[in-house]
């Protein structure tokens, strides 16, 4: 059974897919005018920024190497 979301831009009802290119959007064109709304800034991420965390450089090459590991594609071929 297919999961059944609504698009985020005009609320139709879409299929859930990983062949659905634009999900969780219906189309190319609700993708679109939802980027436009993060271009103008008429939608933003409500939560304050916390406050910055000094960061070691240990703790600096432990996130890269948790990083590169989950993400293989950054990793250059032998």
């Amino acid at each position: 059974m297919a999961l059944i979301v609504d698009c985020p831009t005009c609320k139709a009802k879409v299929e859930w897919q990983t062949d659905n290119e634009y999900r969780p959007f219906c189309s190319k064109r609700c993708q679109l005018i939802d980027l436009g709304e993060w271009a103008d800034e008429s939608n933003k991420i409500s939560q304050p920024i916390t406050p910055e965390v000094v960061m070691s450089e240990e703790m600096l090459d432990a996130l890269e190497g948790e990083f590169l590991q989950n993400n293989k594609f950054f990793v250059e071929p032998e």
